[in-house]
């Protein structure tokens, strides 16, 4: 028997934030099945070129789902945006039970990377999209018998690890989980505010454009946490200041098979949060391989080193094309730890292009640092360069957009290497 058969949201009206695609519309649509009322806040009403849905196509799903739904035009950095959808809501529904504060904008970038726009961006959304809309959701929520605000955002975990590849994105996250510290005390005993996270990265649009083709078989599906999301605003408001990994949660409430979640059933999973101490250690070893990178020497130029990282830059060099060049118009260098570490690099802007042991003969665009082992698995297709980076075993700096364009030349070179 399901743990979910006697919980249900019949009636209660839920306003989600960023709800035409994602986690959000599947958080709805988990909702809707009880026949809740969904206000979709979102900023999407025409199609995007390259991402899936919009108000109006969640509202459809959301109707034929057994809810009601009320699309509205909210951009979480316009207060009276906010204000208008809020406003808008209590009339057609008459209150507000539940607030799910899931827009969200990203950049996993590094702070001289981060370009200003992206900065205000992330801060705007994420910390003050999320404090504006409770704040006018609030005088409503206190009206409720049972009401929920609920922040996607994760446990506060102040480990230098989380914060070093993306600053400026792990403070806006951890300003959500900030905003649930505070509320949840402040309005204790009326409104029940809590933060979920998964333990697993969630297969949605935004994941594909970070991680590229393949990225998804490490992921699990957007139903997780819409299950997660459920048990906990079935739950009575004492439930509140709490911050939720969901497969935690569901083991709580019963849940045994995971597979079911997942993409690609069998494979591992891109953590997202560490739950247990052999985690930690395994990632601090990589760390320390990192550093040791950063401090590698360059050795001798009369006696290149043999191996598999010579072996994979030698079949870089041979497919090395004039188009590969034009296309990517980069360098890249690369500090390696471990045998047959040192310094290499491809040089993809000079005409030509090369590859070898040694500086690059111009400076460097991009500098990566990991270990020689993980640098060969990941020219062979064995590991994703957006694991190894969102787990500390890669390290970048400089254009990051660059980077990415090296990433898809390697699913071009996978078969040759």
């Amino acid at each position: 028997t399901s743990p979910f058969t006697f919980r249900k949201l019949a009636g209660c009206t839920l306003f989600i934030t960023g709800a035409s695609r994602g986690i959000g519309k599947a958080i709805a649509l988990k909702a809707a099945k009880d026949g809740a009322n969904i206000v979709i806040a979102a900023k999407t009403a025409e199609p995007h070129p390259t991402l899936p849905g919009t108000i109006y196509t969640a509202a459809e799903e959301i109707e034929a789902a057994g809810g009601k739904a009320l699309p509205c035009i909210v951009n979480v950095r316009e207060e009276q945006q906010i204000i208008n959808a809020v406003e808008k809501a209590v009339k057609t529904f008459g209150g507000i039970d539940i607030l799910v504060n899931n827009a969200s904008a990203i950049s996993l970038t590094g702070t001289l990377e981060t370009a200003t726009k992206k900065v205000n961006l992330m801060m705007d959304v994420n910390v003050r999209g999320t404090y504006l809309t409770s704040k006018a959701c609030l005088p409503h929520l206190r009206k409720s018998k049972n009401p929920h605000i609920l922040n996607l955002s994760p446990p506060m975990n102040l480990n230098p690890m989380w914060f070093k590849n993306h600053c400026a994105y792990t403070i806006s996250k951890y300003g959500m989980s900030m905003c649930v510290l505070g509320m949840a005390e402040e309005f204790r005993g009326e409104v029940a505010v809590n933060a979920l996270w998964p333990k697993t990265a969630i297969h949605t649009a935004a994941m594909d454009m970070l991680g590229g083709d393949g990225i998804e078989k490490q992921c699990r599906k957007t139903d997780i946490l819409a299950d997660a999301a459920y048990c906990i605003l079935s739950k009575p408001k004492t439930f509140t200041g709490n911050f939720i990994i969901d497969e935690v949660l569901l083991r709580e409430e019963g849940v045994k098979d995971f597979d079911v979640y997942a993409i690609a059933p069998g494979k591992r999973h891109l953590l997202k949060v560490r739950s247990d101490g052999q985690e930690e250690k395994k990632l601090s070893r990589s760390q320390q391989e990192g550093a040791d990178a950063a401090k590698a020497k360059t050795e001798s130029a009369a006696a290149t080193p043999s191996g598999p990282v010579a072996e994979t830059f030698r079949v870089i060099q041979g497919a090395v094309t004039e188009e590969y060049v034009r296309s990517t118009r980069g360098v890249f260098q690369f500090e390696l730890s471990g045998d047959g570490g040192g310094t290499w690099y491809i040089d993809l802007k000079t005409e030509g292009g090369s590859a070898g042991f040694g500086k690059p003969p111009v400076t460097a665009d991009v500098v990566m640092s990991m270990s020689s082992a993980d640098f060969v698995k990941m020219f062979t297709g064995k590991l994703k360069p957006t694991l190894a980076f969102m787990t500390g075993r890669l390290r970048i700096k400089g254009n990051m957009a660059l980077a990415i364009k090296l990433e898809k030349m390697l699913s071009q070179l996978n078969s040759k290497l």
